[in-house]
């Protein structure tokens, strides 16, 4: 048996299969209870799950391994993974267990567990809670499954907090909403009308076995199409479990999140609100952020940061600095001052805010962003080696950005989950970007390959 569940998002897997079987999910939560009970007292877990087939039963395991343990549950049924996170936060609970597996098929499920602040467990707990759930499996403890009924009172405390951060209203502004058959199909719609706009909905119909299913911002062309045929302000494209968000403007155009990232660093500054605690105004993203995003937000004196890519590391980055916007070009941003993880709900809404503040559309907003090419290449390798000990790989770097001389980027990593070296170089003529790129790859190739 591995000795490792959670990895960087909890523990993911298929759904029925270890370690997202009926065993581990009870002993996860006997493993959660005797963690929880161990801070309170009188320790409840609000759970939430997103439209998979697999989230009910997987809730009705945990739940019984934590009441098996001394610990309550209450069951927000389908909401959003920012939601479970604002929930255990801001009421009393001492954990929140999300079931979702984002952005992945429907067979795929996940566990993530979050604290009473709302945040990602310390590695540290993590592996504590592991060892008690292999104890639990070791010991033979048979659990069944907790009843549970849905407290509808806790998805609309969720929906009534992202309305309250909105100022003003949305009256005359039609959009098209891609739910992806997913966390957002009812409370997204929902949110956008409660606040005046008029919404058309589309996949926002889950069968538990269509989420993600060619839909959401994995798939913008329907939204696309749909924006167009309609003639829409806004598409909005959510992912299964609503953490992240992509848009389309009136014209068709993409805009992703460093698109976002430069549109609402520019309004928070000029309202006062991107400070961080020094008085910078920066923004942090990943080293994956498209050099355009970097010159544009240097043009209104915004400095950006770079962190491995990982929305972890960015808001690892944002807490150590105080900075109040980070994110991903995938669309996974986050507003400090309002949540402690991505949230496509709240992402969409402070977008809305910069449209209608400004008067400007999505695409003037976002017309000064210029997009370098950028390629990567991904090459296969047998083994992953200190880049100080690749000397030929090196120099065909060190050409490279000798060649680009300041006007582009050069970025070569060794993937964390397989053995695949990544290369990626960003430059203005898409011809030179691809002919460093493949270079790069070739070296490594020839040093490494598998």
């Amino acid at each position: 048996m591995k000795r490792e569940l959670f990895g960087t998002d909890g523990i993911r897997g298929v759904a029925g299969e270890y370690p997202l079987d009926p065993a581990t999910m009870y002993a996860t939560g006997v493993a959660l209870g005797k963690w929880m009970a161990g801070r309170h007292s009188d320790a409840e877990a609000v759970i939430g799950m997103d439209t998979r087939e697999s989230g009910p039963w997987i809730a009705r395991h945990v739940a019984a391994g934590l009441a098996d343990s001394g610990a309550k549950a209450r069951f927000a049924g389908l909401i959003t993974t920012p939601g479970v996170a604002y929930l255990a936060r801001t009421e009393a609970f001492a954990a929140g267990v999300m079931i979702s597996a984002s952005h992945n098929p429907y067979k795929d499920n996940g566990v993530k567990v979050l604290d009473h602040s709302g945040f990602k467990l310390p590695d540290a707990t993590e592996h504590a809670i592991e060892q008690d759930i292999f104890a639990a499996l070791e010991s033979g403890a048979a659990g069944g499954e907790a009843a549970l009924e849905v407290d509808e009172s806790l998805d609309a405390k969720y929906l009534d907090y992202l309305a309250s951060t909105y100022p003003g209203r949305l009256d005359g502004m039609t959009m098209i909403v891609d739910a992806a058959h997913g966390s957002a199909s009812y409370i997204g719609p929902a949110l956008f009308e409660r606040l005046g706009a008029r919404v058309t909905a589309i996949a926002s119909s889950p069968n538990g076995r269509n989420i993600n299913l060619g839909c959401g911002s994995l798939h913008l062309e329907n939204l696309r199409q749909r924006v167009l045929e309609a003639g829409a302000d806004i598409g909005i494209g959510f992912d299964g479990d609503a953490d992240r968000a992509l848009f389309v403007s009136h014209s068709g155009k993409i805009v992703d999140g460093d698109a976002v990232m430069l549109l609402t660093g520019v309004h928070m500054k000029a309202a006062g609100k991107l400070a961080d605690r020094e008085g910078r105004s920066e923004v942090v993203a990943t080293v994956m952020s498209n050099l355009g995003l970097e010159k544009a937000l240097a043009r209104h004196g915004i400095a950006m940061l770079r962190t491995p890519v990982g929305d972890k590391y960015v808001l690892e980055e944002m807490e150590r600095r105080g900075a109040k916007l980070g994110g991903e070009q995938s669309g996974h941003v986050i507003f400090r001052d309002y949540a402690t993880t991505g949230d496509g709900l709240l992402t969409a809404l402070r977008v809305l805010e910069a449209v209608r503040s400004s008067r400007k559309s999505l695409d003037e907003l976002t017309a000064e962003l210029v997009v370098f090419p950028q390629l990567l290449v991904n090459v296969r390798v047998k083994a992953r080696r200190p880049m100080a000990e690749l000397p030929r790989v090196n120099e065909a770097i060190r050409r490279a950005e000798a060649e680009l001389d300041g006007s582009g980027r050069v970025l070569v990593r060794f993937s964390g989950t397989e053995l695949l070296a990544r290369v990626m170089v960003e430059g203005p003529e898409q011809g030179q970007v691809e002919r460093l790129a493949h270079g790069i790859a070739g070296v490594l190739k020839d040093e490494l390959g598998g």
